[in-house]
């Protein structure tokens, strides 16, 4: 048995991602595809780490001739994969439920019951989506993570432009004062929201 077969079949034993043990290892999820495919080989260092991390020689790693039992992969729950991503879908809808419901709340009421009503629900959503991280064990698409990001980053950018103006906290700008410093924060914090989840991404090979 080859070493990328080898690494793949301790991986499964594990119940582990590509990505889980790129992350166990500080490597991007790629490196750990091109050490499975044959494309690669691990530094020293890595391969150290591999033995220790699944307590097995570096002899065997390497060399074909050596045998070592093992055991039998844990079989990947594929229910566990699909639950994840209604869950990260399921979290997007939450996302905007809470706040068209703080919209409509506040423009018939104009409380801050309404805002915290919408903003318990969002956090229903989110709570979704990290249970959903923890049953994928990684990150869902980068479009979904930009359109949750678009809708969860609005109400705390028209809260900010409404304390900077003086005016009374609302979930969306009130007037033409509020708008421009609303389109400045809303543009800046998903900017380095954005730019956060791609170093995120490319450190893990996403």
């Amino acid at each position: 048995m080859a070493f990328g077969e080898k690494l793949q079949t301790l991986r499964k034993t594990k119940g582990l991602s590509q990505e889980q043990l790129a992350a166990e290892l500080s490597v991007s999820r790629q490196a750990v595809s091109k050490w499975e495919l044959g494309e690669s080989n691990p530094d020293l260092e890595y391969l150290i780490q591999l033995s220790e991390f699944f307590n097995v020689t570096t002899d065997f790693l390497l060399k074909e001739n050596v045998k070592s039992p093992l055991p039998e992969p844990v079989p990947v729950q594929k229910d566990h994969a699909l639950t994840a991503q209604i869950l990260f879908f399921g979290a997007t809808g939450f996302l905007l439920i809470g706040l068209l419901l703080a919209f409509g709340g506040w423009y018939d009421q104009q409380t801050g019951v309404a805002i915290v009503g919408g903003m318990i629900v969002q956090v229903v959503g989110l709570a979704g989506y990290f249970i959903g991280r923890l049953l994928a064990g990684a990150e869902p698409a980068f479009w979904l993570q930009i359109t949750n990001l678009a809708i969860g980053l609005f109400m705390p950018a028209s809260m900010l432009s409404s304390l900077v103006t003086g005016r009374v906290i609302s979930p969306y700008p009130t007037d033409i004062f509020t708008v421009l410093p609303f389109g400045a924060f809303y543009a800046v914090m998903l900017a380095a929201s954005i730019w956060a989840i791609k170093k995120m991404n490319s450190k893990t090979g996403n």
